[in-house]
């Protein structure tokens, strides 16, 4: 397809070997060039790297507290410590038209790990999964690794990255294991609605596969669509619920994730499904144990003031990105962010001169500008851009100013 518009190049299966944080390494070492400008990265999803995004007090005082007792110096068994789970099932619990137990419950370095889990415990030969495009690409390298096939449906951009069901039910086959969404959205900052919820939870079960719902940005919505977890449909299709501590708590450091069944129907009961979970998770080290015992004091002494205040943070800055983007004539951003840390922009390169692709762009404007922004090549969208608005707004600001200076000394005369 062209570069212009609001066409979409979907990338093509030779980028399944790359990472983010690889090529954010490559970028950050070609701003060392430019010794004049402070570096802004507005690629990595970690909001710590800015003063206003800060833990609660709650959290530091708990992992302080339970690493000052003296009593979690020593190996949490694997599955991870018993109050942890029950904490986290109580959490979950929350949202869901039914109770977790701690059972269903696993602990996880990060949510990275449980991605991992969650590939791992389904395949066998000939498997494939079914993963979102855009998307995050760790789910492609984990499938590799264990030589799963990888099938990538489409997200809709007309309908606001909605989940294209044709697409799923003509991908699936009897060896399809599952199907993965990730909501909010990563790349693209959209947040389902109940009603698509409930349509993706019927297409799994009408193709005879479960859903693996990555929900590490679940809560962090501010848009239209409040925040749904997908386990509230367990009943119709069995769920796997992907989640950590990492972005509501912003915590990302510590390691702190959950692999869960949200199945009340009881398909993951089955004892030789709950064996395999078992004795995988018995080859794993799961997060420091201190960090394990804080969890359930963070779970139920933080403030609905501390979620209220990132929520407003985010929405302020994706409103202050969208805004900055709309100024820049390359760029186009089709749908405002409603949820997560980071938003798709599309890159007209018919208004550039010397930038081959979304590629190039990023390692120039890197050089060039000090600023880090994702190629979306990286995601699975060629000429896209992925932006990550977790920053401070003057950053922000002074980011963006940078990239329409970029654009500007790039682009084409006449």
């Amino acid at each position: 397809m062209e570069n212009g518009g609001n066409s979409v190049n979907y990338e093509s299966k030779e980028t399944s070997t790359m990472t983010i944080k690889g090529i954010l390494s490559l970028l950050i070492q070609s701003t060392v060039e430019n010794k004049n400008k402070r570096v802004i990265s507005l690629g990595l999803g970690d909001p710590t790297l800015f003063s206003c995004f800060q833990t609660t007090s709650v959290s530091e005082e708990a992992v302080a507290d339970t690493l000052l007792s003296h009593n979690f110096h020593g190996y949490a068994p694997t599955a991870g410590l018993p109050q942890t789970r029950q904490a986290i099932a109580e959490y979950l619990s929350r949202d869901l038209p039914y109770k977790l137990s701690s059972h269903d419950v696993f602990i996880t370095c990060g949510c990275t790990q449980a991605i991992d889990v969650s590939v791992a415990i389904l395949a066998r030969g000939g498997a494939n999964i079914l993963l979102p495009r855009p998307g995050f690409p760790i789910y492609e390298l984990y499938a590799a690794f264990r030589q799963v096939e990888v099938r990538h449906y489409d997200l809709l951009l007309e309908k606001g990255w909605e989940v294209d069901l044709d697409s799923v039910k003509a991908l699936a086959d009897h060896n399809t294991v599952a199907l993965v969404i990730i909501n909010p959205g990563n790349p693209c900052g959209n947040v389902y609605s109940y009603n698509h919820l409930e349509k993706i939870a019927e297409t799994a079960k009408q193709i005879g596969t479960i859903v693996i719902a990555d929900e590490v940005y679940g809560h962090l919505a501010f848009g239209s669509n409040p925040f749904v977890p997908m386990g509230v449909f367990g009943v119709i299709v069995p769920v796997i619920t992907l989640g950590s501590l990492s972005k509501r708590w912003i915590v990302p450091g510590w390691r702190l994730g959950w692999f869960v069944t949200t199945d009340p129907s009881g398909t993951f009961k089955n004892p030789k499904v709950v064996e395999r979970i078992r004795k995988y998770f018995d080859l794993l080290g799961g997060p420091a144990t201190f960090i394990q015992a804080a969890v359930p004091r963070i779970l139920n002494q933080t403030e609905e003031s501390f979620f209220k205040k990132t929520i407003d943070d985010l929405r302020l800055n994706s409103d202050i990105c969208f805004k900055e983007i709309e100024e820049i004539p390359c760029m186009f951003c089709p749908h405002k962010p409603e949820g997560s840390m980071t938003m798709i922009v599309k890159l007209n390169l018919l208004l550039l001169e010397d930038i081959s692709d979304d590629i190039d762009f990023c390692f120039k404007l890197a050089k060039e500008e000090s600023v880090i922004i994702l190629p979306g090549t990286t995601v699975g969208l060629k000429d896209w851009l992925r932006v990550t608005f977790a920053a401070d707004p003057s950053a922000l600001v002074e980011g963006l100013k940078r990239v329409k200076v970029f654009c500007q000394r790039h682009a084409k005369n006449g």
